[in-house]
Protein backbone atom coordinates (compact mmCIF):
# COMPACT_ATOMS: atom_id res chain seq x y z
CA UNK A 1 0.00 0.00 0.00
CA UNK A 2 1.44 3.34 -1.07
CA UNK A 3 0.95 6.67 0.65
CA UNK A 4 2.32 10.21 0.41
CA UNK A 5 4.72 11.92 2.78
CA UNK A 6 4.96 15.72 2.80
CA UNK A 7 8.25 17.40 3.74
CA UNK A 8 8.16 21.22 4.11
CA UNK A 9 11.25 22.75 2.52
CA UNK A 10 12.21 25.44 4.99
CA UNK A 11 15.40 27.46 5.33
CA UNK A 12 16.64 26.63 1.84
CA UNK A 13 19.63 28.52 0.50
CA UNK A 14 19.20 31.20 -2.14
CA UNK A 15 20.85 29.02 -4.80
CA UNK A 16 18.52 26.08 -4.02
CA UNK A 17 15.46 28.33 -4.18
CA UNK A 18 16.68 29.69 -7.51
CA UNK A 19 17.19 26.15 -8.83
CA UNK A 20 13.64 25.14 -7.94
CA UNK A 21 12.22 28.38 -9.34
CA UNK A 22 14.00 27.98 -12.68
CA UNK A 23 13.12 24.29 -12.81
CA UNK A 24 9.43 24.97 -12.35
CA UNK A 25 9.62 27.64 -15.06
CA UNK A 26 11.06 25.05 -17.46
CA UNK A 27 8.46 22.49 -16.40
CA UNK A 28 5.72 25.04 -17.16
CA UNK A 29 7.15 25.58 -20.65
CA UNK A 30 7.27 21.82 -21.26
CA UNK A 31 3.65 21.35 -20.16
CA UNK A 32 2.56 24.30 -22.33
CA UNK A 33 4.32 22.68 -25.31
CA UNK A 34 2.29 19.49 -24.74
CA UNK A 35 -0.89 21.58 -24.62
CA UNK A 36 -0.02 23.30 -27.93
CA UNK A 37 0.74 20.00 -29.69
CA UNK A 38 -2.51 18.42 -28.56
CA UNK A 39 -4.54 21.56 -29.34
CA UNK A 40 -3.14 21.67 -32.90
CA UNK A 41 -3.92 17.98 -33.41
CA UNK A 42 -7.54 18.54 -32.31
CA UNK A 43 -7.99 21.60 -34.52
CA UNK A 44 -6.51 19.87 -37.60
CA UNK A 45 -8.43 16.66 -36.81
CA UNK A 46 -5.23 14.64 -37.08
CA UNK A 47 -4.22 11.68 -34.86
CA UNK A 48 -3.57 12.74 -31.31
CA UNK A 49 0.06 12.51 -30.12
CA UNK A 50 0.90 9.53 -27.94
CA UNK A 51 3.55 9.16 -25.27
CA UNK A 52 6.42 8.51 -27.69
CA UNK A 53 5.50 11.51 -29.85
CA UNK A 54 5.48 13.88 -26.89
CA UNK A 55 8.72 12.55 -25.44
CA UNK A 56 10.53 12.86 -28.79
CA UNK A 57 9.31 16.42 -29.20
CA UNK A 58 10.39 17.49 -25.68
CA UNK A 59 13.74 15.67 -25.69
CA UNK A 60 16.68 18.07 -25.33
CA UNK A 61 14.61 21.26 -25.60
CA UNK A 62 14.24 22.10 -21.92
CA UNK A 63 16.69 22.43 -19.01
CA UNK A 64 15.32 19.44 -17.12
CA UNK A 65 16.23 15.84 -16.49
CA UNK A 66 14.94 13.48 -19.19
CA UNK A 67 12.89 11.45 -16.71
CA UNK A 68 11.30 14.65 -15.34
CA UNK A 69 10.16 15.47 -18.88
CA UNK A 70 8.76 11.96 -19.20
CA UNK A 71 6.76 12.45 -15.99
CA UNK A 72 5.28 15.66 -17.41
CA UNK A 73 4.21 13.76 -20.55
CA UNK A 74 2.64 11.00 -18.44
CA UNK A 75 0.75 13.51 -16.31
CA UNK A 76 -0.52 15.39 -19.37
CA UNK A 77 -1.76 12.21 -21.05
CA UNK A 78 -3.45 11.14 -17.79
CA UNK A 79 -5.33 14.47 -17.83
CA UNK A 80 -6.39 13.79 -21.42
CA UNK A 81 -7.66 10.30 -20.52
CA UNK A 82 -9.61 11.63 -17.52
CA UNK A 83 -11.18 14.40 -19.61
CA UNK A 84 -12.19 11.92 -22.32
CA UNK A 85 -13.82 9.66 -19.74
CA UNK A 86 -15.77 12.55 -18.18
CA UNK A 87 -16.93 13.82 -21.57
CA UNK A 88 -18.35 10.38 -22.35
CA UNK A 89 -20.44 10.77 -19.19
CA UNK A 90 -21.95 13.97 -20.70
CA UNK A 91 -19.98 16.25 -18.40
CA UNK A 92 -19.02 19.61 -19.84
CA UNK A 93 -15.27 19.80 -19.39
CA UNK A 94 -12.56 21.08 -21.69
CA UNK A 95 -9.32 19.43 -22.65
CA UNK A 96 -6.18 21.16 -21.29
CA UNK A 97 -5.96 24.48 -23.12
CA UNK A 98 -4.21 26.94 -20.77
CA UNK A 99 -0.49 27.55 -20.86
CA UNK A 100 1.24 27.34 -17.51
CA UNK A 101 4.04 29.54 -16.32
CA UNK A 102 5.01 27.19 -13.50
CA UNK A 103 4.55 23.45 -13.09
CA UNK A 104 5.65 21.03 -10.32
CA UNK A 105 9.02 19.31 -10.69
CA UNK A 106 8.68 15.51 -10.75
CA UNK A 107 11.07 12.58 -10.62
CA UNK A 108 10.35 8.82 -10.81
CA UNK A 109 11.63 6.44 -8.15
CA UNK A 110 14.72 5.37 -10.12
CA UNK A 111 15.90 9.00 -10.41
CA UNK A 112 15.77 9.69 -6.65
CA UNK A 113 19.03 9.29 -4.73
CA UNK A 114 18.44 9.07 -0.99
CA UNK A 115 21.52 9.52 1.21
CA UNK A 116 21.95 9.75 4.97
CA UNK A 117 20.83 13.31 5.65
CA UNK A 118 19.85 14.54 2.20
CA UNK A 119 18.02 13.74 -1.01
CA UNK A 120 19.71 14.32 -4.37
CA UNK A 121 17.47 15.00 -7.36
CA UNK A 122 19.03 15.28 -10.87
CA UNK A 123 18.36 18.33 -13.02
CA UNK A 124 19.83 17.03 -16.30
CA UNK A 125 23.20 16.51 -17.97
CA UNK A 126 25.64 19.34 -17.40
CA UNK A 127 23.52 20.91 -14.65
CA UNK A 128 24.00 20.81 -10.90
CA UNK A 129 21.75 18.36 -9.05
CA UNK A 130 19.20 19.59 -6.55
CA UNK A 131 20.25 18.72 -2.98
CA UNK A 132 17.57 18.89 -0.27
CA UNK A 133 18.47 18.58 3.45
CA UNK A 134 15.89 15.89 4.31
CA UNK A 135 16.54 12.82 6.46
CA UNK A 136 14.01 10.00 6.39
CA UNK A 137 14.21 6.44 7.67
CA UNK A 138 11.65 5.34 5.06
CA UNK A 139 12.49 4.38 1.51
CA UNK A 140 11.22 7.20 -0.71
CA UNK A 141 9.79 6.57 -4.15
CA UNK A 142 8.66 9.07 -6.77
CA UNK A 143 9.01 12.70 -5.68
CA UNK A 144 7.40 16.00 -6.60
CA UNK A 145 8.15 19.58 -5.55
CA UNK A 146 5.07 21.82 -5.34
CA UNK A 147 4.36 25.36 -4.17
CA UNK A 148 1.89 25.62 -1.29
CA UNK A 149 2.67 29.01 0.28
CA UNK A 150 6.21 27.65 0.37
CA UNK A 151 7.96 24.75 -1.32
CA UNK A 152 7.03 21.21 -0.28
CA UNK A 153 8.44 17.83 -1.27
CA UNK A 154 5.79 15.16 -1.80
CA UNK A 155 7.30 11.66 -1.76
CA UNK A 156 5.67 8.26 -2.21
CA UNK A 157 6.41 5.65 0.47
CA UNK A 158 5.42 2.01 0.72
CA UNK A 159 3.39 0.98 3.79
CA UNK A 160 2.94 -2.46 5.23
CA UNK A 161 -0.37 -4.14 4.44
CA UNK A 162 -2.36 -4.90 7.59
CA UNK A 163 -3.84 -8.30 8.30
CA UNK A 164 -7.12 -6.89 9.58
CA UNK A 165 -10.13 -9.11 8.86
CA UNK A 166 -13.60 -7.80 9.67
CA UNK A 167 -16.81 -9.59 10.42
CA UNK A 168 -18.99 -9.95 7.31
CA UNK A 169 -22.13 -9.33 9.38
CA UNK A 170 -20.92 -5.98 10.79
CA UNK A 171 -21.21 -2.80 8.75
CA UNK A 172 -21.27 0.90 9.51
CA UNK A 173 -22.65 4.11 8.07
CA UNK A 174 -20.95 7.48 8.30
CA UNK A 175 -22.56 10.92 8.28
CA UNK A 176 -20.22 13.82 7.50
CA UNK A 177 -20.84 17.22 9.00
CA UNK A 178 -19.39 20.66 9.54
CA UNK A 179 -20.07 20.89 13.29
CA UNK A 180 -19.26 17.21 13.82
CA UNK A 181 -16.61 15.99 11.40
CA UNK A 182 -17.90 12.41 11.30
CA UNK A 183 -20.69 10.42 12.95
CA UNK A 184 -20.47 6.62 12.74
CA UNK A 185 -23.27 4.16 13.46
CA UNK A 186 -22.82 0.38 13.36
CA UNK A 187 -25.56 -2.24 13.10
CA UNK A 188 -24.50 -3.63 16.49
CA UNK A 189 -25.61 -0.65 18.61
CA UNK A 190 -22.34 1.31 18.77
CA UNK A 191 -21.82 4.92 17.75
CA UNK A 192 -19.00 7.44 17.45
CA UNK A 193 -19.08 11.24 17.13
CA UNK A 194 -15.94 13.16 16.12
CA UNK A 195 -16.14 16.87 16.90
CA UNK A 196 -15.38 19.31 14.08
CA UNK A 197 -15.68 22.52 16.07
CA UNK A 198 -11.92 22.90 16.34
CA UNK A 199 -11.51 22.72 12.57
CA UNK A 200 -14.36 25.19 12.08
CA UNK A 201 -12.89 27.68 14.55
CA UNK A 202 -9.49 27.52 12.88
CA UNK A 203 -11.07 28.26 9.52
CA UNK A 204 -13.02 31.13 11.02
CA UNK A 205 -9.82 32.50 12.52
CA UNK A 206 -8.14 32.26 9.11
CA UNK A 207 -10.97 34.15 7.40
CA UNK A 208 -10.87 36.95 9.99
CA UNK A 209 -7.09 37.31 9.79
CA UNK A 210 -7.07 37.35 6.00
CA UNK A 211 -9.87 39.93 6.01
CA UNK A 212 -7.83 42.22 8.26
CA UNK A 213 -4.74 41.83 6.07
CA UNK A 214 -6.78 42.43 2.91
CA UNK A 215 -8.12 45.68 4.36
CA UNK A 216 -4.58 46.85 5.14
CA UNK A 217 -3.27 45.83 1.70
CA UNK A 218 -6.02 47.80 -0.03
CA UNK A 219 -4.53 51.00 1.43
CA UNK A 220 -1.00 50.18 0.23
CA UNK A 221 0.61 51.01 -3.07
CA UNK A 222 1.03 47.96 -5.27
CA UNK A 223 4.61 46.66 -5.10
CA UNK A 224 5.56 48.67 -2.01
CA UNK A 225 7.58 47.21 0.86
CA UNK A 226 4.58 47.25 3.18
CA UNK A 227 2.46 45.45 0.60
CA UNK A 228 5.11 42.75 0.27
CA UNK A 229 5.38 42.35 4.03
CA UNK A 230 1.61 41.96 4.31
CA UNK A 231 1.62 39.41 1.50
CA UNK A 232 4.32 37.43 3.29
CA UNK A 233 2.29 37.56 6.52
CA UNK A 234 -0.77 36.32 4.62
CA UNK A 235 1.14 33.34 3.25
CA UNK A 236 2.49 32.51 6.71
CA UNK A 237 -0.95 32.58 8.35
CA UNK A 238 -2.53 30.55 5.55
CA UNK A 239 0.20 27.93 5.63
CA UNK A 240 0.12 27.52 9.41
CA UNK A 241 -3.65 27.18 9.72
CA UNK A 242 -3.99 24.89 6.70
CA UNK A 243 -1.37 22.56 8.16
CA UNK A 244 -3.23 22.45 11.48
CA UNK A 245 -6.56 21.78 9.77
CA UNK A 246 -5.05 19.03 7.64
CA UNK A 247 -3.52 17.44 10.73
CA UNK A 248 -6.87 17.46 12.56
CA UNK A 249 -8.67 15.99 9.54
CA UNK A 250 -6.20 13.12 9.35
CA UNK A 251 -6.47 12.49 13.09
CA UNK A 252 -10.26 12.54 13.00
CA UNK A 253 -10.53 10.12 10.07
CA UNK A 254 -7.92 7.88 11.70
CA UNK A 255 -10.11 7.61 14.81
CA UNK A 256 -13.05 6.64 12.61
CA UNK A 257 -11.05 3.74 11.15
CA UNK A 258 -9.77 2.69 14.59
CA UNK A 259 -13.35 2.64 15.88
CA UNK A 260 -14.39 0.45 12.95
CA UNK A 261 -11.48 -1.90 13.59
CA UNK A 262 -12.43 -2.25 17.25
CA UNK A 263 -15.96 -3.22 16.26
CA UNK A 264 -14.85 -5.60 13.45
CA UNK A 265 -16.57 -3.54 10.73
CA UNK A 266 -16.28 -4.99 7.23
CA UNK A 267 -18.08 -2.36 5.10
CA UNK A 268 -18.40 1.41 5.49
CA UNK A 269 -21.00 3.54 3.75
CA UNK A 270 -20.36 7.31 3.53
CA UNK A 271 -23.30 9.60 2.88
CA UNK A 272 -22.39 12.10 0.17
CA UNK A 273 -23.83 15.58 0.93
CA UNK A 274 -24.56 16.47 -2.69
CA UNK A 275 -26.16 19.81 -3.44
CA UNK A 276 -25.72 21.17 0.07
CA UNK A 277 -23.91 24.25 -1.26
CA UNK A 278 -26.63 25.12 -3.79
CA UNK A 279 -29.06 26.49 -1.20
CA UNK A 280 -28.65 30.16 -0.30
CA UNK A 281 -28.87 30.26 3.50
CA UNK A 282 -27.26 33.61 4.21
CA UNK A 283 -23.78 35.05 3.94
CA UNK A 284 -22.29 33.47 7.07
CA UNK A 285 -23.75 30.01 6.52
CA UNK A 286 -22.73 30.09 2.85
CA UNK A 287 -19.18 30.90 3.92
CA UNK A 288 -19.13 27.95 6.33
CA UNK A 289 -20.44 25.62 3.63
CA UNK A 290 -17.88 26.94 1.17
CA UNK A 291 -15.06 26.20 3.62
CA UNK A 292 -16.35 22.70 4.44
CA UNK A 293 -13.91 20.23 2.84
CA UNK A 294 -16.07 17.11 2.89
CA UNK A 295 -14.45 15.79 -0.30
CA UNK A 296 -11.14 15.56 1.56
CA UNK A 297 -12.79 13.68 4.43
CA UNK A 298 -14.23 11.19 1.95
CA UNK A 299 -10.83 10.76 0.31
CA UNK A 300 -9.00 10.29 3.62
CA UNK A 301 -11.51 7.73 4.90
CA UNK A 302 -11.45 5.76 1.66
CA UNK A 303 -7.66 5.61 1.61
CA UNK A 304 -7.41 4.57 5.27
CA UNK A 305 -10.19 2.00 4.85
CA UNK A 306 -8.42 0.50 1.84
CA UNK A 307 -5.20 0.23 3.84
CA UNK A 308 -7.18 -1.61 6.55
CA UNK A 309 -8.82 -4.07 4.10
CA UNK A 310 -12.28 -2.51 4.52
CA UNK A 311 -14.77 -1.95 1.73
CA UNK A 312 -15.79 1.72 1.54
CA UNK A 313 -18.35 3.28 -0.81
CA UNK A 314 -20.46 6.43 -1.03
CA UNK A 315 -24.08 7.16 -1.91
CA UNK A 316 -26.94 9.57 -1.45
CA UNK A 317 -28.02 10.52 2.07
CA UNK A 318 -31.10 12.49 1.04
CA UNK A 319 -33.87 12.56 3.66
CA UNK A 320 -31.95 10.70 6.38
CA UNK A 321 -31.69 13.61 8.85
CA UNK A 322 -35.38 14.52 8.76
CA UNK A 323 -36.90 11.09 9.52
CA UNK A 324 -37.42 9.54 12.93
CA UNK A 325 -35.51 6.21 13.21
CA UNK A 326 -38.29 4.80 15.40
CA UNK A 327 -41.63 5.67 13.77
CA UNK A 328 -40.43 7.14 10.41
CA UNK A 329 -42.17 10.46 11.14
CA UNK A 330 -40.67 13.43 9.29
CA UNK A 331 -39.98 16.89 10.65
CA UNK A 332 -37.73 19.88 10.06
CA UNK A 333 -34.97 19.62 12.64
CA UNK A 334 -33.65 22.58 14.58
CA UNK A 335 -30.80 22.39 17.03
CA UNK A 336 -28.51 19.46 17.75
CA UNK A 337 -31.12 17.23 19.49
CA UNK A 338 -33.66 15.23 17.44
CA UNK A 339 -36.97 14.94 19.33
CA UNK A 340 -39.97 13.22 17.82
CA UNK A 341 -43.42 14.57 18.70
CA UNK A 342 -45.15 11.31 17.85
CA UNK A 343 -43.18 8.62 19.75
CA UNK A 344 -41.15 10.86 22.13
CA UNK A 345 -37.86 9.62 20.73
CA UNK A 346 -34.83 11.76 21.69
CA UNK A 347 -31.40 11.32 20.12
CA UNK A 348 -28.35 12.94 18.63
CA UNK A 349 -29.24 14.70 15.38
CA UNK A 350 -26.23 13.49 13.35
CA UNK A 351 -26.53 9.98 14.79
CA UNK A 352 -30.14 9.88 13.58
CA UNK A 353 -28.90 10.64 10.07
CA UNK A 354 -26.25 7.92 10.28
CA UNK A 355 -28.73 5.35 11.60
CA UNK A 356 -31.22 6.10 8.80
CA UNK A 357 -28.54 5.40 6.18
CA UNK A 358 -28.56 1.65 6.91
CA UNK A 359 -31.79 0.95 4.97
CA UNK A 360 -30.40 2.92 2.00
CA UNK A 361 -26.97 1.28 1.97
CA UNK A 362 -27.59 -2.24 3.33
CA UNK A 363 -31.40 -2.61 3.21
CA UNK A 364 -31.52 -3.21 6.94
CA UNK A 365 -33.18 -1.12 9.63
CA UNK A 366 -31.08 -0.97 12.80
CA UNK A 367 -31.66 0.11 16.35
CA UNK A 368 -30.44 3.50 17.49
CA UNK A 369 -27.00 3.11 19.21
CA UNK A 370 -27.30 2.44 22.93
CA UNK A 371 -23.80 3.83 23.59
CA UNK A 372 -22.13 6.76 21.82
CA UNK A 373 -18.48 7.76 22.15
CA UNK A 374 -17.67 11.47 21.83
CA UNK A 375 -14.10 12.31 20.77
CA UNK A 376 -12.12 15.27 19.54
CA UNK A 377 -9.76 14.72 16.59
CA UNK A 378 -6.84 16.14 18.55
CA UNK A 379 -5.66 18.87 20.88
CA UNK A 380 -5.72 22.49 19.69
CA UNK A 381 -3.27 24.64 21.61
CA UNK A 382 -3.13 28.42 21.42
CA UNK A 383 0.07 30.40 21.51
CA UNK A 384 -0.68 31.99 24.86
CA UNK A 385 -3.44 32.29 27.43
CA UNK A 386 -5.25 35.25 28.86
CA UNK A 387 -4.26 35.86 32.51
CA UNK A 388 -7.85 36.73 33.40
CA UNK A 389 -9.86 33.96 31.81
CA UNK A 390 -7.21 31.39 31.00
CA UNK A 391 -8.69 31.00 27.52
CA UNK A 392 -6.62 30.64 24.37
CA UNK A 393 -5.85 33.79 22.43
CA UNK A 394 -7.13 31.97 19.37
CA UNK A 395 -10.64 32.27 20.75
CA UNK A 396 -13.16 29.69 21.82
CA UNK A 397 -11.83 26.62 20.06
CA UNK A 398 -14.13 23.90 21.40
CA UNK A 399 -12.17 23.76 24.70
CA UNK A 400 -9.96 21.20 22.95
CA UNK A 401 -6.84 21.79 25.04
CA UNK A 402 -7.39 18.49 26.81
CA UNK A 403 -6.74 14.93 25.77
CA UNK A 404 -9.51 12.83 24.30
CA UNK A 405 -11.60 11.56 27.16
CA UNK A 406 -13.50 8.94 25.18
CA UNK A 407 -16.55 9.53 27.36
CA UNK A 408 -19.47 7.25 26.73
CA UNK A 409 -22.90 8.67 27.41
CA UNK A 410 -25.94 6.44 27.02
CA UNK A 411 -28.88 7.99 25.21
CA UNK A 412 -32.09 8.52 27.17
CA UNK A 413 -35.60 7.63 25.96
CA UNK A 414 -34.98 5.19 23.16
CA UNK A 415 -38.30 3.46 22.42
CA UNK A 416 -37.12 1.89 19.16
CA UNK A 417 -38.09 -1.37 17.57
CA UNK A 418 -35.68 -3.28 15.40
Amino acid sequence: MKSMRIFPLKSLSRNTNSQIFQGQLEAGKAFSACVDIHKNARSEKSPWPNRNDLQKYLKGKFALHSQSLQMICHTFLANIDTTTKLRKENKKIRYPYKEKRFYPLMWPEQAVCQEKNRIVLPMGRGRKSLVLPISSSEKLGACKIVWNDGYELHAVVENEITNYVGDQSVHATLDLGEIHQATVCTNKGKGLVISGRGIRSLKRQKSKKLGQLSKKRSKCKKGSKRSKRLLKARQKITKRIENRVRDLRHKGTRKVIEFCQENKVCEIFIGHPKGIRKNNCGRKHNQRMGLWEFYKDIQYIKEKAKASNMLCFTGSERGTSSKCPSCDAKKKVRGRVWQCGRCNFIGHRDMVGAANMHPLAFEEKVMFPHSITYLRPGAIRGRSSSPDTGQSCLGMIDSSNHRDSGRRRPQAKLPIAA
